[in-house]
């Protein structure tokens, strides 16, 4: 699915944090979103999936279009809309249920099958989160008993298994060791066939590593939106490059 967003402004109460942002996400591909702390990139990445409309005082001006829908639109159907949006989040925040269950939540909870689909779906998504031949043996145990890397691939199960067309991620591995943050990367780079995944990352060597495009945010401005490889090895503008650089953030 495409995304689009047209002179987007956000405001928590009477602070602009999102400036006339216009933007064009092509379906399957990975769009890193990076800028210094606070700059307003989770914001953006919240609108998709209308995670910001749970709090309180804040107004929305603009359109954001996923195929050419405003989602905003009041015909919208907000649950609707999250199954087909997923989310995965900085912390990994599995259920304090059985690794089965927790995948199967979004499916029962939805009403989304017999016993036999919801196992299928269950050991798919397993699969596409690279997580299944880890858990396989033990899939009535604790999700708490799995390290925190594979706490977050099962979010990302959890996520994939109500089959959502976009994946947006809010740095899904800044709490994660060298070895799963790797793992997580390649995850990204499979999925991308199947799912349109918009990151925010702070680390630019992985905006650098899994994504087709860049957005750099400063102050709730889009400063630059390019090519991940131009974006990093030529910026068009000078506080990219300082930011890229080191020179602030």
């Amino acid at each position: 699915m495409m995304i689009q967003t047209e002179n987007i402004n956000f405001y928590y109460g009477d602070f602009h944090a999102l400036k006339n942002i216009s933007i064009e996400i092509e379906a399957n591909t990975v769009t890193a979103l990076i800028g210094p702390s606070g700059c307003g990139k989770s914001t953006f990445l919240r609108l998709f999936n209308r995670m910001n409309d749970l709090i309180d005082n804040t107004r929305l001006t603009g359109e954001c279009l996923i195929d050419g829908q405003n989602i905003y639109h009041k015909s919208v159907q907000v649950d609707e809309l999250r199954k087909s949006v997923g989310m995965v989040f900085q912390k990994a925040n599995p259920f304090p249920k059985s690794i089965f269950e927790n995948v199967a939540y979004g499916l029962r909870v939805n009403d989304m099958g017999s016993k036999s689909y919801i196992a299928q779906r269950v050991e798919e998504s397993l699969k596409a989160a690279a997580l299944w031949d880890e858990v396989k043996d033990k899939l009535k145990k604790s999700a708490f008993a799995l390290s925190g890397g594979q706490q977050q691939r099962l979010c990302i199960a959890r996520a994939l298994a109500v089959s959502p067309s976009i994946l947006l991620m809010d740095e899904p591995a800044s709490a994660l060791d060298p070895i799963s943050t790797s793992k997580i990367e390649e995850l990204i780079y499979v999925l991308k066939k199947q799912y349109t995944i918009v990151i925010v990352t702070h680390n630019m060597q992985q905006a650098a590593r899994v994504s087709d495009k860049t957005g750099f945010f400063m102050l709730g401005e889009l400063i630059e939106y390019n090519d991940t490889k131009k974006m990093f090895l030529n910026p068009e503008k000078e506080q990219t490059q300082n930011y890229i650089t080191g020179r602030f953030g």
